[in-house]
């Protein structure tokens, strides 16, 4: 029988982490062997027979119509952002896979202007698999002053958020209490990114690499949890400046498709935004953002 595959698996997590009062069913009490909606109660909310559910969660049926996807994302109890995680998993399944290794992500000229332009404030740019293609010197010295600040320029060398939250110390210190929400968030963003790029073999690496090394992330990831990180307030505490409180707020970079531009902000004249200006003086100066290409003359 072929594996579930990731259709499969997200199906099957939601269904166990809903349970039969949820949905207005009736729990027969401790005779109940599964702590969720067994397959037969999901296929009867959803309208659909259980032999072509049960084939649907095995990875056997990759044909579900839209109204069939509709009907069980409904019985599920799934929000905007878990259905169209759902509707691109069962469009990835009815496709033959093209696994082919990608080309490393580029950083357009407009995106390097973009992030000379918020000099005043951290700013990083990510791709879509979580790597920093690019960061500014206060967005730098802010989540990785320990790392070489011109890391992101060379594909090879390029800091990954995830791995670092994961697997860095400095990382995990940084974030304190805030580290479990934050990882949390990520986690959530990397199951979108799977979900709209399932051939990605780099992107592939990366969820076997952190599954290997982390117990807390393989946690996190059995959980199926899927929700966008656009912006959220941590306190971070920091080797240089200390405690500084800051929102991060992910914005979509409009030509780069999958990249988007990070940026820390803190309340005007609060003892945080103090706390930058001095983390700034104490930045190198030397600029870590790659310069935009000079066109050579004819």
């Amino acid at each position: 029988m072929d594996a579930p595959g990731p259709l499969g698996d997200f199906l099957q997590a939601r269904r166990a982490q809903l349970r039969p009062g949820d949905v207005g069913l009736r729990d027969i009490g401790p005779r109940r062997r599964v702590a969720g909606l067994r397959r037969e109660e999901l296929a009867q909310l959803a309208g659909v027979s259980v032999s072509y559910y049960t084939r649907l969660e095995q990875g056997l049926s990759r044909g579900a119509s839209a109204e069939v996807l509709d009907a069980i994302a409904r019985a599920l109890r799934l929000d905007v952002h878990e259905r169209e995680h759902l509707e691109r998993l069962a469009d990835a399944s009815r496709r033959a896979p093209r696994v082919r290794r990608p080309r490393p992500e580029r950083l357009s000229d407009e995106t390097r202007d973009l992030l000379r332009a918020v000099d005043d404030v951290p700013a990083l740019v990510l791709g879509r698999r979580t790597d920093v293609l690019a960061w500014n010197a206060l967005g730098h010295a802010l989540v990785a002053g320990h790392l070489d600040p011109l890391a992101p320029q060379d594909p090879a060398r390029r800091p990954n958020t995830s791995r670092l939250l994961f697997l860095d110390p400095h990382s995990r210190e940084l974030y304190g209490d805030d580290w479990t929400r934050k990882v949390r968030a990520v986690v959530g963003n990397l199951r979108i990114a799977v979900g709209r790029h399932p051939e990605d073999p780099l992107l592939a690496e990366l969820i076997g690499e952190l599954t290997m090394k982390s117990p807390e992330f393989v946690e996190l990831w059995r959980d199926h949890r899927v929700a966008p990180c656009d912006a959220a307030s941590y306190d971070l505490h920091h080797p240089v400046v200390g405690e500084v409180t800051v929102t991060q707020q992910t914005l979509a970079i409009a030509r780069s498709p999958g990249q988007s531009l990070i940026v820390c902000t803190t309340p005007a004249g609060s003892p945080s935004e103090q706390a930058l200006l001095l983390l700034r003086q104490a930045a190198p100066a030397t600029s870590a953002v790659p310069p935009t290409p000079v066109p050579a003359s004819r």
